[in-house]
């Protein structure tokens, strides 16, 4: 089976069997129909996935790659906050007229800090320190800016990237306040692997690790029941990962810099309700 089967499958039954659940309280999500989603929830999840074994993509659910990497660059490449530069219509719901998510993910990105040796953004920072002081214990991001939230469609849940290079392998490690575990949770950390791939392509150097921390991990009552068909589902080994060879500089890539060999799946039974 794909790690990230075991992992999630594990996650989920875990937060079933001993989390928390909010039933009965006034809780902000909602449904489309406007009823409370409500949810069962477990603090602190950490997870570990060694990305030179194996990309960690559930094989018990099809996951749509290509719309996960497009997102990603979205924010780490093109570092827009704005929803008509997505194919995908993921982020919709909290895009103002003008497709705006306001000061968030991208646009936090994007801003310039001075540092010592000249202005950076945070993406161009991390690039450059993989490149030049890899032993560096200061290689991060962090996107949750308390001056700018109330100017932001959603507060940041994968909020915070952590590179580090041990050797010649570069970890990472992702912190996430809340999380959706069937909708969001292996989209994230496909995410994030790719990511971290292209970081290491880009600096030369190999794979490591990625560890994925996630402060509240809920499971919505209306998942419920689509999640213990998923945990029936046949479970296949991970596909690989291709990254086309010829793109060494991080804003080359594109989405179709990526493609999955060999990626069988199960598929998953009933619509999945969208909480918001």
């Amino acid at each position: 089976m794909s790690r990230a089967d075991e992992l999630f499958i594990e996650n989920c039954r875990q937060i079933l069997r001993e989390g928390y659940s909010d039933e009965g309280q006034d809780v902000r999500p909602r449904w489309e129909d406007g009823s409370p989603a409500h949810s069962i929830k477990s603090f602190c999840i950490v997870n570990r996935y060694d990305l030179a074994a194996e990309l960690p993509i559930l094989t018990i659910r099809k996951m749509a790659f290509r719309s996960l990497v497009e997102e990603m660059l979205w924010i780490w490449k093109d570092k827009s906050n704005n929803v008509n530069d997505l194919n995908t219509r993921i982020w919709d719901a909290w895009a103002d007229a003008d497709g705006s998510i306001g000061k968030a993910y991208g646009y936090q990105m994007g801003i310039k800090h001075q540092y010592a040796e000249g202005q950076f953004d945070q993406v161009d920072r991390v690039l450059y320190d993989l490149k030049n002081n890899p032993a560096s214990r200061r290689i991060m991001t962090n996107i949750y800016n308390h001056h700018d939230l109330y100017e932001m469609g959603l507060y940041p849940c994968a909020y915070s990237v952590t590179f580090n290079v041990t050797g010649n392998k570069l970890n990472a490690l992702l912190n996430q306040r809340s999380q959706d575990m069937v909708v969001a949770n292996n989209w994230n950390v496909c995410q994030y692997a790719v990511l971290t791939h292209m970081m290491a392509r880009v600096a030369g150097l190999e794979l490591g690790e990625f560890v994925h921390v996630i402060a509240d991990a809920h499971i919505y009552d209306r998942h419920i029941p689509v999640l213990e068909s998923l945990f029936e589902n046949q479970q296949y080994a991970a596909p690989q990962l291709w990254v086309d060879p010829a793109v060494n500089d991080f804003y080359d890539f594109s989405v179709d810099s990526f493609k999955l060999i060999d990626y069988q799946y199960s598929t998953m039974e009933g619509k999945l309700p969208v909480a918001v």
